[in-house]
């Protein structure tokens, strides 16, 4: 029922389009598999395939691709006689506009049950004002606070929000600088100025004034940044003993190499994205050691079940791969406790249930239950270190599989 494509978001031939009944969707950044026989079901899966995020879609549209092949090569949905899962796959464009357009495209046109999407947290955010209104389920793991902070009842956060994400990642650092024999008393921050950013600075502005510590420097930039010398030149000037970049991987790239460049080698600890996937490090090569980074899910932590992701694409689970598939997985139990597809009883299981079996697990905390604004009440942020070409989870201690390397001014 569903098709590898990993190597290409673009897999859908003018014949595939045609068969369907849908020979307009060549001319529109549609992606899709449409299947209407009844025993599927359709599950819409947006993401940015095309545009700054594409490799993030990619990798977040692997580790749906992987659970729902792994469900339909068991038998498919028992409770509904075996039906199979059937995505729905749409190109977001990275673009806000596009993801409401083809989230309310798909859903008038496909049926979904349910939607999974849309790695950058405004897709999220615009998708999210189409499935409201459709009383349809949006499970995500974008970071924004504004995901479950608008009293929306549909949408369901798998990760901690970013002001939490924020908060531990000054709470980890200080942890790892103290064993390290380091008392951290001033900071820097900077970040792109989209709502995942300035959400997850927040929460480390905040926690920095809880703990006492002064931030010296607190930047925002514009996504897709060309010259991040001023930044870094304004960096070099503060007595900041640590530094927190909040960023995408074209940005983060550019900061850390200028940064490394420049011979400015304090502690950094990037704010997930950019800074946890493998294009970071094949695009920094060394410089990229020993960077430590928060992390909403860490790969090493279920092993049983992320290894068989790189075995299927060729490099380890990334976490929004990681994340997206944990979706997959809840949409799965739902389907089968709820026994049909029907949206607004899944919505129903998905909001009262607590998932603990399966893809569900493999997020921080080992299961996924929902408060009653959407957020996964057991999601922990990890902080996780570059060794070599692996990420490593070295925070909080009861999931430290290594200790952390700490450069000490």
């Amino acid at each position: 029922m569903t098709k590898d494509t990993s190597k290409s978001p673009f897999s859908l031939s003018r014949r595939q389009v045609l068969a369907a009944g849908a020979a307009t969707a060549l001319t529109m950044p549609f992606y899709a598999r449409r299947g209407f026989a009844a025993d599927t079901i359709n599950v819409g899966v947006i993401q940015p395939l095309s545009g700054a995020n594409a490799q993030f879609g990619i990798n977040s549209r692997n580790g749906i691709q992987l659970v729902a092949d792994e469900i339909n090569a068991a038998g498919g949905i028992k409770s509904m006689g075996g039906a199979k899962i059937n995505l729905i796959i749409s190109d977001a464009t990275s673009n806000p506009t596009q993801a409401a357009t083809v989230a309310q495209r798909m859903m008038s046109q496909d049926g979904v049950c349910a939607v999974l999407g849309a790695f950058a947290s405004s897709l999220t955010l615009a998708i999210s004002e189409v499935t409201e209104r459709r009383g349809v389920p949006l499970l995500t793991m974008s970071f924004s606070d504004q995901v479950t902070g608008r009293g929306f009842r549909n949408i369901f956060q798998v990760v901690s929000k970013a002001s939490q994400l924020g908060s531990a990642t000054i709470t980890h650092t200080l942890d790892l600088a103290r064993k390290a024999g380091d008392e951290i008393t001033k900071i820097a921050i900077m970040y792109e100025d989209t709502a995942y950013g300035t959400s997850q600075a927040g929460g480390l502005r905040a926690a920095a004034e809880a703990n006492g510590i002064e931030v010296v420097m607190d930047e925002a930039y514009p996504l897709g940044i060309t010259d991040v010398s001023p930044l870094i030149n304004q960096l070099r000037r503060t007595e900041a003993q640590a530094v927190f970049p909040v960023s995408y991987l074209n940005d983060s790239l550019l900061i850390i190499r200028n940064m490394r460049q420049q011979g400015i080698n304090l502690p950094t600890i990037g704010g997930a994205a950019g800074y946890i996937i493998p294009d970071f490090r094949n695009g920094l090569g060394d410089l990229a050691d020993d960077v430590l980074s928060i992390s909403p899910a860490a790969y090493d932590q279920a092993p049983e079940f992320t290894e068989r992701f790189r075995e299927r694409f060729g490099y380890f689970m990334v976490h929004e791969a990681q994340e997206h598939a944990a979706c997959m997985g809840v949409l799965a139990s739902a389907l089968e406790k709820a026994g049909n597809a029907d949206p607004r009883q899944l919505r129903d299981v998905i909001a009262s249930e607590t998932f603990d079996e399966g893809w569900a697990t493999v997020m921080s905390g080992g299961k996924i239950k929902f408060d009653e604004t959407g957020l996964n009440v057991h999601a922990v942020p990890m902080m996780v270190q570059w060794r070599g070409d692996e990420l490593v989870t070295v925070a909080p201690a009861e999931y430290a599989k290594a200790e952390a390397v700490w450069h000490s001014l």
